[in-house]
C-alpha cells in the first residue's frame, strides 16, 4: 500500500515536472496580420518539427534528477563512512550515508526540475522552435 502512495506522489511530481513551457512573441506586425489563433498554430507546428528532428523538449529533466540522485548517494556514502569510522563501522556508516545521500539527492533534484530555474526546455529545442518561427515571420521574445 505505502509503495502505489509513493508510486502515485512520484507521477504527480514528474507530470508537474513535465509542464511544457512556450515562447513568447512579440506584436510585430506579423502577428498583427495573423492574429493570436494562427501564431498558436504555428507555435505548435514548429514545436511538432523540432520533436520530429530530434530535439526534445525535456530531454534535460530527467537527466538532472539522476545526477542529482548519484552526487547525493555519494556524498551520503563518504559521509557516512567517515561517521563510521569515528564510530568504528565504517561499512554500515557508508550504506546508510548513501541510502539517505541518494534519497537526499532525488529530492533535491525533483524539487529542482519542478520549482528551480530550469523549468525551460534545452537549447537545442528552443534554437529549433525560435528559429523556425523566426522563418514565419515571428519575433521571439523569450519563453515562459
Amino acid at each position: 500500500m505505502k509503495g502505489i502512495r509513493i508510486g502515485a506522489v512520484m507521477a504527480v511530481l514528474m507530470t508537474t515536472a513535465c509542464s511544457s513551457a512556450r515562447p513568447v512573441l512579440y506584436p510585430n506586425a506579423h502577428m498583427q496580420s495573423v492574429g493570436k489563433e494562427v501564431a498558436e498554430q504555428d507555435i505548435d507546428a514548429c514545436k511538432e518539427a523540432a520533436e520530429s528532428a530530434g530535439a526534445s523538449e525535456g530531454s534535460g529533466k530527467a537527466g538532472r534528477v539522476a545526477t542529482g540522485t548519484a552526487v547525493g548517494a555519494g556524498v551520503g556514502a563518504a559521509s557516512g563512512a567517515v561517521g563510521g569510522a569515528i564510530s568504528g563501522a565504517v561499512g554500515r556508516g557508508s550504506m546508510i550515508g548513501a541510502a539517505s545521500g541518494a534519497v537526499w539527492g532525488l529530492l533535491t533534484g525533483l524539487f529542482s526540475v519542478i520549482v528551480g530555474p530550469s523549468h525551460q526546455p534545452n537549447q537545442a529545442y528552443t534554437g529549433f522552435v525560435n528559429r523556425c518561427l523566426q522563418e514565419k515571420g515571428y519575433d521571439v521574445t523569450g519563453w515562459q
